[in-house]
């Protein structure tokens, strides 16, 4: 079934893979609040998927380098430019390949619809050296990035 998403003006809409996220990621690293004009970024892990192909028009994608090297593809609606996702360029599978089990979509949160504050509960806080608001009590957090291999890696 999935969870449903979609950009601010409606014109992208589309269905995750899984009824909920692998992960939650709360992150407040410099980066996540350029790109949301915000404190914070908020990010959900799903296995890999694409876009439906009537949408390929719509959209338009930003590729930065991280800190750690790696190519991020940063994938938004050209009409309201909001961010819909972002994955890195090396876990992309060629076209007609199946990707690799580890290869992941991290949809950013603000698009889904069914992002409650239930679900939040369990999201990890990221970066929190940057952080700019009170990060709650009692959840996890790491300083930079989390010491096992993390998606979120800047």
């Amino acid at each position: 079934m999935g969870m449903k998403a979609r950009c601010q003006c409606g014109k992208i809409q589309f269905t995750t893979p899984t009824d909920k996220p692998l992960k939650l990621w709360i992150c407040h690293c410099t980066e996540c609040q350029h790109q949301s004009s915000s404190a914070f970024g908020i990010t959900a892990t799903f296995p890999y998927f694409e876009l439906p192909a009537s949408h390929s028009e719509l959209v338009s994608s930003y590729t930065r380098v991280t800190l750690k090297g790696r190519d991020m593809e940063c994938i938004f609606c050209k009409n309201c430019g909001s961010r819909l996702f972002h994955r890195f360029r090396d876990s992309v599978p060629a076209p007609g390949e199946q990707p690799h089990f580890s290869a992941i979509t991290n949809v950013k949160g603000g698009c889904l619809e069914d992002l409650d504050r239930e679900l939040l509960r369990s999201a990890v806080h990221i970066w929190c050296q940057e952080a700019i608001v009170d990060i709650p009590e009692g959840v996890e957090r790491w300083e930079e990035a989390p010491p096992k291999p993390n998606p979120l890696v800047n």
